[in-house]
């Protein structure tokens, strides 16, 4: 008995081990209040564009200009990242998307918002966070150090997704009783204690000068980090992954609204629960991923998980009881956390410390960068044959290429994986 008790009192602190370091107490604490303002505006937008347009097609077209820029410009972001301090580049990020919610809001109080104002600021909260993504990713070795960096991106996920179920239900309870507006003007007021965190954030003085991190030429540094990825199967397989599941499987955004719509023909509020019932499963799933953060990734993690998310959303296809619906989702929320978290974790502790901003572009370019694609066919397919045919059609696409790359590649199942970086 007192070896298990002593067993319990080791494991509690682990869950939590990254808050140990100050840097990062600050740099989460912000980021638990300003998360849930940027679910509450993605929610608001989407359901803001139904307003507008009540049209599937054009709600794919917004989600596509809003990603359209880490297509464009994720690898060059990254390199920009290993060249310059990440602190500045943050504080810089988190003004200009607090002054775009501002701006958003003020538009929707007046009654002045129009579909071509949503689609100018959806663009320019894009090029944001193409730099701000990656920026946060590698960011968060230097707050934590390496032993705890699993850590760090399992608690980081945990308040994501705590925001997903707060933000998305207070959203639709806000639109209902006071309007869109307000939704974008919480947002930007969100975004205070993360900049204050940031600005209080103390950091050793880096190891590289600056100008030696220039003498690389950006289209020499962007080669190399494409290089790097593709000689190292343990960062390349799990982003040829991202991208197939991500492209036909992560799209919430656009099938969601149109379920809480056309299936169940219900309003904003219920499209808040069902976007919330996704971010609680993911809860449930960030503690489980905490308390085992110290096994570290695990490739197999990686592939069940995959198929997770696929078989629970062909079984969301045919449901028309808005409380499985509810079940489904929040259980494809797990299966989404565990598999995002392990992918994150494969590419950080596989990547050395000159590669890391490079790396987390790619995987910024994958998971964010192709959301327009993701977006605009299942937009399509939804527009055409209607939103459970494009979630089922899509769920089919990533299981059998999760399926095909384990018959492919078996030995990928059995695959440890090291911490291999040195700083």
């Amino acid at each position: 008995m007192e070896k298990v008790l002593s067993k319990k009192r080791l494991q509690i602190p682990q869950v939590v081990a990254a808050l140990k370091h100050r840097n990062f107490r600050l740099f989460w604490g912000g980021q638990c209040i300003s998360l849930i303002g940027t679910w509450m505006q993605n929610v608001a937008q989407s359901w803001l564009v139904l307003e507008l347009t009540r049209s599937a097609f054009w709600l794919g077209v917004v989600s596509t200009f809003q990603f359209l820029p880490m297509t464009l410009f994720s690898l060059y972001a990254g390199t920009l990242i290993d060249r310059f301090p990440k602190k500045k580049m943050l504080i810089f990020t988190q003004a200009g998307l607090m002054t775009l919610a501002f701006i958003l809001a003020v538009d929707t109080w007046m009654h002045t918002v129009k579909l071509w104002h949503v689609l100018i600021l959806a663009v320019l909260l894009g090029v944001m966070n193409t730099f701000d993504m990656p920026a946060r990713q590698a960011f968060m070795i230097e707050l934590v150090g390496e032993a705890d960096l699993m850590n760090a991106i399992v608690l980081n996920s945990s308040i994501f997704n705590a925001a997903r179920v707060v933000g998305p239900s207070v959203s639709g309870l806000v639109i209902a009783k006071l309007g869109i507006a307000l939704c974008f003007l919480i947002n930007a007021v969100s975004f205070l204690p993360v900049i204050t965190g940031i600005w209080l954030i103390r950091l050793p003085k880096p190891v590289q000068p600056a100008s030696r991190r220039c003498q690389e030429g950006i289209w020499q540094g962007i080669k190399a980090g494409l290089d790097f990825v593709r000689k190292t199967p343990g960062i390349f397989v799990p982003l040829a992954l991202l991208a197939v599941i991500n492209v036909f499987a992560f799209n919430f955004n656009v099938l969601v609204p149109l379920y809480a719509k056309n299936v169940f023909h219900a309003g904003a509020k219920t499209y808040g629960f069902l976007m919330g019932a996704n971010g609680f499963g993911a809860i449930i799933g960030s503690v489980i991923l905490a308390i085992r953060s110290a096994h570290g990734p695990k490739m197999r993690s990686l592939f069940i998980a995959a198929a997770g998310v696929s078989i629970f959303e062909l079984l969301l296809v045919p449901a028309k009881s808005y409380t499985l619906a509810y079940l489904l989702l929040g259980i494809t929320g797990l299966w989404v956390i565990t598999f995002t978290t392990n992918c994150n974790s494969l590419l950080q502790v596989q990547s050395p410390p000159n590669m890391r901003g490079r790396v987390m572009s790619i995987y910024t370019l994958v998971f964010g960068g192709l959301v327009p694609l993701g977006s605009f066919l299942s937009g399509s397919m939804a527009h055409a044959w209607g939103a459970p045919a494009a979630l089922g059609l899509g769920a089919l696409i990533s299981l059998a290429f999760t399926v095909a790359l384990v018959i492919w590649r078996p030995s990928l199942l059995k695959q440890e994986i090291s911490f291999k970086w040195q700083d």
